[in-house]
């Protein structure tokens, strides 16, 4: 097979990010690329973790003079978003992601790229298969299931590692240290549904063309979200229709681009529905005339064996346009930082439900409590069952932290240049793995990553090799200190 990335620097790392790309490795499809990270391993002949939940620990001793600093883990996870365009038939159980590299940048083909947080597992695989970079004891903590739940990391046994400093590679964005980032959860809406017979015609609604993009990263800016618009457009519709069926995104965690709404309409309302759907289309592209320009409302046939009584089809259209979306509060001490989000990620209609499912985020736990409240209460109000899953806590920003000085110090070393210090309102898995080590100190770096959870995801080579650098500058620092 023909490396696409033959050629660039830095090469060991793109080889292996290139390697890994070619492995199916979406959130709960893990377990070969879990197990090629062993085999990684038992080729170096170092010790290795691989746990029930296909965490990976890989752990390579200090070299020479670093004997006694204190140890280094190298964070990151091996799953990714599995996104892809409409149009796309790419199979994420068995298709290897396709690579192709635009000028400075690195692209997939109508997916998602898997550079979060692919591109973690590169660096560390690239320094362990190194003979020649000087690092303290290294520990390589690769978890499982981060775009979903973070059930690696929950389910993780931290005594096995032994680490005074973790360095997470999950940020996207070069120059900057992460030292901090709201906690979260998920949460479901699961509404019962009824039907009824109808003789009126299957129309097909397609929305389409939005950005999209990273619930926690990209909520700030201000980016339609598909399952919203569809409750809109049901909302404002004003002839008689019928409901069939409402499926729109693919994941909690990634602000929705289409959603799809199969609806029964009497054949002399046709002119008319199709003229306020025309209206509403403009409403939508005066609004996000910035941030989605290319929204698109297509109509077409469908077929359907029963429609939703008019009950069940005013609770969906109260539940699209009364649930919480977007941001929800601002950080009163950072300017600039979302607090507090909430994203309807996902609507699906199964056979007798319809399921509603949200990511929740705050750097302030009571913040968080009470946007999954003002949820419940919608559930409770239209006689829907309401679930809160997958919890993980915020991570604080550390009083003198040593680690922080450090990284500071090397980038201004290395670039002639003050690195920022900033807190985040996407999700890590840093906040999970403090809880567990109390003596551990943490910060979070990246290479600039664009357009993440989305089929335009896209990375910089040359921040890729800026940030090889830097990594490679603070591990070869930590005996000053």
């Amino acid at each position: 097979m023909k490396n696409i990335l033959e050629g660039l620097e830095p090469q060991s790392v793109l080889n292996y990010f290139e390697q890994i790309s070619r492995i199916p490795r979406g959130s709960g499809n893990e377990k070969a690329i879990s197990d090629y990270l062993c085999n990684f391993a038992k080729e170096l002949n170092l010790e290795y973790i691989q746990d029930e939940h296909l965490n990976v620990i890989i752990k390579k001793k200090a070299t020479e003079g670093y004997e006694n600093c204190p140890g280094v883990i190298l964070q990151g996870h091996m799953d990714m978003v599995c996104e892809k365009n409409k149009a796309s038939n790419h199979d994420f159980l068995n298709d290897p992601i396709q690579l192709r590299v635009d000028g400075d940048m690195i692209y997939a083909t109508d997916t998602t790229l898997g550079a979060d947080d692919g591109i973690a597992v590169a660096y560390a695989m690239a320094i362990l298969a190194s003979d020649d970079i000087k690092h303290p004891n290294l520990e390589v903590l690769i978890t499982t299931d981060e775009e979903v739940g973070m059930t690696g990391a929950i389910n993780l046994d931290a005594s096995n590692l032994n680490g005074k400093y973790m360095i997470n590679i999950d940020s996207e964005e070069e120059g900057f240290i992460l030292v901090g980032c709201a906690g979260g959860n998920r949460n479901c809406i699961s509404l019962p549904l009824e039907f009824t017979d109808s003789d009126k015609q299957g129309i097909l609604i397609e929305l389409k063309g939005l950005v999209g993009g990273h619930s926690g990263s990209e909520i700030d800016k201000n980016h339609a979200n598909s399952n919203k618009l569809m409750g809109r457009i049901l909302n404002l519709l004003d002839v008689d229709y019928d409901l069939v069926s409402i499926n729109g995104g693919l994941k909690q965690n990634a602000i929705p681009r289409e959603c799809d709404a199969v609806v029964a309409v009497d054949k002399k309302d046709l002119d008319e529905f199709k003229a306020q759907i025309y209206d509403i289309q403009k409403i939508f592209n005066h609004e996000y005339q910035v941030s989605d320009p290319d929204i698109k409302i297509e109509i077409g046939e469908a077929s359907f064996d029963k429609v939703l009584t008019d009950d069940c089809k005013y609770k969906i259209i109260k539940i699209l346009n009364l649930i919480p979306n977007g941001i929800q509060t601002m950080c009163a001490d950072i300017p600039g930082l979302v607090e507090s989000s909430t994203n309807i990620g996902v609507v699906t209609t199964k056979e007798n439900t319809m399921l509603f499912e949200n990511a929740t985020r705050s750097s302030i736990g009571t913040r968080r409590e009470d946007i999954n409240y003002k949820i419940k209460l919608l559930a409770d109000c239209v006689g829907a069952d309401y679930e809160e899953t997958d919890p993980y806590p915020e991570w604080e920003r550390a009083i003198d932290s040593k680690l922080e000085k450090i990284s500071l110090e090397t980038y201004k070393k290395l670039t002639g240049k003050d690195a920022q210090i900033i807190t985040i309102h996407a999700g890590l898995e840093c906040g999970l793995f403090l809880q567990k080590m109390e003596d551990c100190e943490a910060i979070s770096i990246g290479p600039n990553t664009y357009d993440a959870h989305t089929p335009n995801e896209h990375i910089s080579i040359s921040s890729i090799q800026n940030v090889w650098h830097y990594l490679i500058a603070l591990l070869e620092n930590m005996n000053e200190y």
